[in-house]
């Protein structure tokens, strides 16, 4: 199945992407989703505090996924 991804802040810069397509296996779970992410990008394993968002619902990774589910991976925010 194909998702889309959105990646923003410091993911979106390390990765160099802002958006991007995923094939994963039918009924992979927002679990599976962050494995595959971290064998894509191994830089952000240092970054496990990211929420993900499916559908622009936060998601636990128990969250199984469907076909064409848009996944946005969103890192903390801090400032003042």
């Amino acid at each position: 199945m194909k998702i889309t991804v959105l990646l923003f802040g410091i993911v979106g810069d390390l990765t160099g992407e802002s958006r991007l397509e995923m094939d994963l296996t039918e009924g992979a779970s927002v679990g599976v989703f962050k494995i595959k992410f971290h064998e894509k990008y191994p830089i952000l394993k240092q970054y496990t505090n990211y929420a993900i968002a499916v559908n622009e619902a936060y998601a636990l990774d128990e969250v199984l996924l469907k076909n064409q589910d848009v996944l946005a991976v969103i890192p903390p925010v801090s400032g003042g």
